[in-house]
């Protein structure tokens, strides 16, 4: 079986009203346009997302599913569906339905315009449509991140991404990651562009987080992204035959 051109790697966490619509959507969105696969990685949900992943498997050839055998968090179960996925490039959205597959597209005609450094085109939600005290802090920590990596990226949290996966897998990797892509990339001597993008209303289920939680946790991520862009060293290889 050939390798597709695409994988598009989902993770969820108890996200049973939202997935077989958002399955759909993706399927409409790159059904045509590119060959692609799906994969869905469920961080050990409680309750029957599993099961409504294994259904829509029987009805869609492209979609594969993983299962955490232990729930490890959002940035273990996007590594580990890189790791398992077959194409070359890989989109990612949030399995809550917020990200529209609709703009995998436009991700992809922006990789067909870009130069080979290029290594991540990141969503930029404009118009975002969470709370006004999630937006808040959104845009707080943006800009505490910005100033602190500088990494030129407005929107660093936004779930639907397109990026290389072997410049991926050559990222350092840790818990919450996702969250600092573009510096990370950047810090391994790449390009990144962002990318205008819808934003939606989660129309079922919770959020798996809250803003003090966010907060927390990214003040240690961020001294810990900063300490390791410090410590960054690229050099420039070049392989050597017996010829020269």
């Amino acid at each position: 079986m050939s390798a597709p051109a695409l994988s598009v790697v989902v993770p969820v966490h108890n996200e049973e009203a939202n997935i077989a619509p958002l399955v759909g959507e993706i399927i409409a969105a790159l059904r045509g346009a590119i060959d692609f696969e799906i994969v869905y990685v469920d961080d050990l949900s409680r309750d029957g997302s599993l099961a409504v992943l294994q259904k829509l498997q029987r009805e869609h050839p492209e979609l594969r599913v993983l299962r955490h055998l232990q729930q490890s968090g959002q940035s273990t179960a996007i590594r580990n569906g890189v790791k398992a996925a077959r194409g070359a490039w890989i989109a990612t959205l949030d399995g809550d339905g917020q990200n529209d597959p609709a703009d995998i597209p436009k991700l992809l005609a922006e990789r067909a315009r870009a130069g080979a450094q290029v290594k991540l085109f990141a969503g930029w939600r404009v118009n975002r449509q969470d709370s006004g005290s999630k937006r808040w802090a959104s845009r707080w920590a943006n800009r505490i991140r910005s100033r602190m990596l500088r990494d030129d990226t407005p929107d660093t949290g936004c779930g639907i991404k397109l990026f290389e996966r072997e410049a991926f897998l050559d990222l350092p990797y840790f818990d919450h990651m996702h969250r600092f892509l573009p510096a990370l990339m950047q810090r391994a001597g790449w390009t990144t562009v962002s990318v205008p993008v819808n934003h939606r209303h989660r129309t079922a289920g919770v959020s798996k987080y809250n803003n003090l939680n966010r907060a927390l946790v990214g003040i240690h991520d961020l001294r810990g992204v900063a300490w390791l862009i410090l410590r960054s060293k690229r050099t420039q290889v070049a392989e050597i035959s017996e010829k020269d």
